[in-house]
Formats: structure tokens, sequence, C-alpha cells
């Protein structure tokens, strides 16, 4: 029965792993893109060229774009975590 369940589970993760693959690829971009793009734009448009409010405004781009990340991973743990769960669950109920 595990030699069943085995290919399975592995199917699994590897959905899984390319879901992250992405994830990663695009937080990398938007972590180079964010800040670049708000630092300019904030300069020229919002603080008159004021380059301190600009480093400033990415400073806050970059660390939102983390903070995303991370909040996004948890819930992607307790989502895997709970189907997990599930699953174990409705193995117990056969």
């Amino acid at each position: 029965m595990s030699e069943q369940a085995a290919p399975g589970k592995l199917a699994a993760q590897a959905d899984d792993a390319g879901g992250v693959l992405t994830k990663l690829i695009i937080t990398a971009l938007a972590l180079g893109i964010a800040p670049l793009s708000s630092y300019f734009l904030s300069r020229d448009y919002l603080w008159a060229g004021n380059t301190i409010y600009a480093a400033l405004t990415a400073i806050f781009a970059a660390n939102l774009v983390l903070v995303l990340y991370i909040v996004g991973a948890v819930r992607e743990e307790s989502r895997l975590r709970a189907r997990e769960k599930q699953q174990s669950e409705s193995k117990k109920d056969r």
C-alpha cells in the first residue's frame, strides 16, 4: 500500500515545488523593480527632487515586498499542513 501512496505524494510535492519556484522568481523581480521604480518615480513626481524622501520610499517598497513574501510563505505552509491533516483524517476513516 505504501508503494502506491509514494508516487502520489511525490507528484504533489513536485507541484508545490513549481509554485514555490515561481513565487521566488516573482519576488526576486519585484525586489529589484519595486524599490528602483519607487525611488525614481517618487523623486520626480511625489517629493519634487528630494532624494532623502525618495530613498525612504524605496526602502519602504523593498520591505513591503519582503513582508508580502513572508506572509505568503506562512499562509502556504499552513495551507499545506491543513491539506496533509485532512488527508490523514480521510485515511483514518477508511
